[in-house]
């Protein structure tokens, strides 16, 4: 099977980041719907596939299944189109260490990406996890569970369970470049997302449309959900610039200087 060296992997990163930089405001935010409403679906399907498995037999096994159907939403974004946050931490902010684009525009960009990709997964925790109750009745306790767990972590808590995430979600990215065909791509995104999912970690997009559904049920509050956002956010940024972007912009890079 053809693959990219890590070396033009780093490549082919950078050149990402700078496409999704420049990309036209409308073309950013429709894309950012798009992908905020994909890993929403991802994290439905992990619902409605675990939500009655009892935890008494099924015990960790029962996580392990819902972590493997929800890497489609990833491959969703990767492969259909899509501007996705998280990844955008690590493609955007390469292109930045390369010295390819401002910082500036990594605001612009992180900040429309955010706004959209909260869009798309409310709209899917709204139209189908409340309206039509795929998050709701029999599927309820699932929902306002992975959510307390969530809403539970102290800020530090939350910040590093962000960190870990971004680095696993990233490192799908970085394997889905590494891919030249589409079966390679899929393997790539499936296993890491997988890992970050079983080990519940704090994924903020995935966190816009879990949380979201429980406070749609009439669980928890908006302001919970803020205090949860700020270091999740922050933390997917270090886990996906830090561990991913730079460290590997670092070892591969032909230059040495970092600023």
């Amino acid at each position: 099977m053809a693959f990219n060296s890590p070396e033009q992997i780093s490549e082919i990163a950078i050149e990402a980041g700078v496409k999704k930089a420049n990309l036209p405001i409308f073309q950013t935010l429709v894309l950012g719907f798009l992908a905020g409403a994909y890993i929403a679906i991802g994290f439905l399907l992990d619902i409605r596939v675990t939500g009655n498995l009892p935890d008494n037999i099924w015990g960790s096994l029962a996580s392990l299944i819902g972590a493997s159907v929800f890497p489609v939403g990833l491959i969703f974004v990767l492969i259909a189109g899509g501007e996705l946050l998280t990844g955008n931490m690590m493609a955007v902010a390469s292109a930045r260490f390369g010295r390819k684009i401002s910082t500036a525009k990594i605001v612009k960009n992180w900040t429309l990406v955010t706004v959209s990709n909260f869009a798309g997964a409310i709209f899917v925790a709204y139209l189908f996890g409340h309206f039509l109750g795929l998050t709701e009745g029999a599927f309820l306790d699932k929902t306002v569970a992975i959510a307390g767990a969530k809403l539970d972590d102290s800020f530090w808590q939350a910040f590093v369970s962000g960190i870990g995430a971004n680095w696993l979600v990233c490192l799908a990215v970085w394997l889905n470049f590494a891919a030249k065909d589409v079966a390679g791509k899929i393997l790539g995104i499936w296993f890491p997302i997988m890992t970050f999912v079983a080990l519940g970690f704090q994924h903020i997009v995935a966190n816009m449309f879990v949380i979201p559904a429980a406070i749609m049920s009439g669980h928890y509050t908006w302001g919970a959900y803020l205090a949860n956002f700020v270091p999740v956010w922050f933390g997917n940024a270090i886990g996906g610039a830090v561990f991913v972007g730079l460290l590997y912009w670092v070892s591969y890079s032909r230059k040495r200087e970092i600023f």
